[in-house]
């Protein structure tokens, strides 16, 4: 997986995302965020595998700084998650998964992505497909 430069790379910046040690980038200037994770023991589930609410939260993650990219070259404008689907296609038992969200439609106030959650051997992980809507401050 390509490394990102560290101008877009968002880290430490919420609580779950110290809790469980994810990096956001939204700096590579095609519209799309990528959310990374080194797995490490306490990402597993009891059967030893990527626990499917972190493969949520990464794909979660992933999605809604897409749609913040949409409007806001930075990703910092605020959007919620008002659905997502998620469909689980493979284990993780470690190494590196990445979150890819890509916009599909909507427009400002509403946006749809889809995402891909890909382990760094090239297996998908995981696939959704959510609605965001964006937060007025």
């Amino acid at each position: 997986m390509p490394s990102a430069p560290e101008s877009g790379l968002i880290r430490d910046e919420t609580g779950t995302q110290r809790l469980l040690g994810y990096v956001l980038d939204v700096g590579q200037g095609d519209g799309a965020a990528r959310c990374w994770l080194d797995i490490a023991p306490a990402h597993l589930n009891r059967h030893g595998v990527l626990h499917g609410g972190v493969a949520a939260a990464l794909l979660d993650n992933a999605s809604g700084a897409t749609a913040s990219l949409s409007v806001d070259e930075t990703g910092r404008a605020p959007f919620l998650t008002v659905s997502l689907s998620i469909a689980f296609v493979a284990p993780a038992e470690g190494g590196r998964v990445m979150a890819t969200g890509r916009k599909t439609g909507g427009g400002r106030g509403l946006v749809f992505v889809e995402a891909r959650l890909e382990h760094e051997d090239g297996r998908l992980i995981a696939t959704a497909s959510g609605v965001f809507k964006r937060v007025r401050q």
